[in-house]
């Protein structure tokens, strides 16, 4: 599934491509929006917030995300497109800009006040030049007995954290999976090593935690079970991941280094 850093390149991507054009034709290719059309209508931005992407277009918002399969791909009017035709959910086309998303779990038009509260449900992006940190801090502390892993992800309290950086973060802080939101010893360290991760990552394409952008090296557990620890050698465990229905949100596959993280720790 897309990261947040993903998500705000797709955002940067679209509105490059249709901020301050017409779209000439709109196909919406989902029940409930099969009659929409918005053709004649301007698109005047297009942003993100954490994993959500909205595109303003004319009076409505376009809400969308990319889910474990979606995707939005960009190229000239009428050019053949790079997937098949029965996985696009919308079309946006304009004299010379076609954009169409794929697979995507969420398509729906909703009026500018109907946007503007989706955005207000979902926490602080880690992204954003204006990120609140406070904001962000007083939400992870409203669910103190929850695991932390879980909260870091669920994205009503910090907009744009995925399973590769839930992991990544957990390792660099030294925290083990099962820590609660109480029991770590400096939430807003956390916070702000989330967010550096994400700003780091956020203008490329592959996720790189360890500063080495090489295959294999970008990371430093996830995706590495079985595999020593590069700071210590002890091999890193992988827990599989359980759907769950709390709070909405799917534990996914986890990976630790039960030295560098382990299960009780001084504070």
């Amino acid at each position: 599934m897309p990261e947040g850093d993903a998500v705000w390149r797709t955002a940067r991507r679209l509105d490059g491509a249709l901020r301050g054009r017409t779209l000439v034709r709109t196909d919406f290719r989902v029940p409930q929006l099969a009659t929409a059309d918005l053709a004649g209508e301007t698109v005047h931005e297009v942003t993100s917030r954490g994993k959500h992407l909205f595109a303003r277009i004319g009076d409505v918002a376009l809400h969308t995300r990319l889910g474990m399969d979606g995707s939005w791909r960009t190229s000239d009017a009428g050019a053949r497109w790079s997937r098949p035709a029965h996985e696009a959910r919308v079309v946006l086309a304009t004299e010379r800009v076609q954009a169409v998303g794929f697979l995507l779990p969420t398509v729906e038009l909703l009026s500018l006040e109907q946007a503007d509260a989706v955005r207000a449900r979902l926490g602080p992006d880690l992204l954003d030049p204006a990120f609140d940190a406070v904001e962000a801090r007083r939400r992870l502390d409203a669910e103190r007995g929850r695991n932390l892993g879980e909260a870091l992800l669920d994205q009503s309290n910090l907009a744009g954290v995925g399973n590769i950086f839930r992991n990544e973060i957990l390792y660099v802080r030294g925290l083990h999976p099962d820590t609660t939101v109480a029991d770590d010893p400096d939430l807003s360290r956390t916070i702000s090593t989330a967010r550096r991760m994400l700003l780091v990552n956020r203008d490329f394409p592959a996720i790189v935690t360890t500063g080495v952008d090489r295959r294999g090296q970008r990371t430093w557990v996830y995706g590495r079970g079985g595999e020593p620890c590069r700071r210590c050698g002890t091999r890193i465990e992988r827990r599989a991941p359980v759907v769950t229905q709390t709070h909405g949100v799917e534990e996914r596959v986890t990976y630790w280094c039960p030295h560098c993280q382990p299960a009780s720790r001084e504070t």
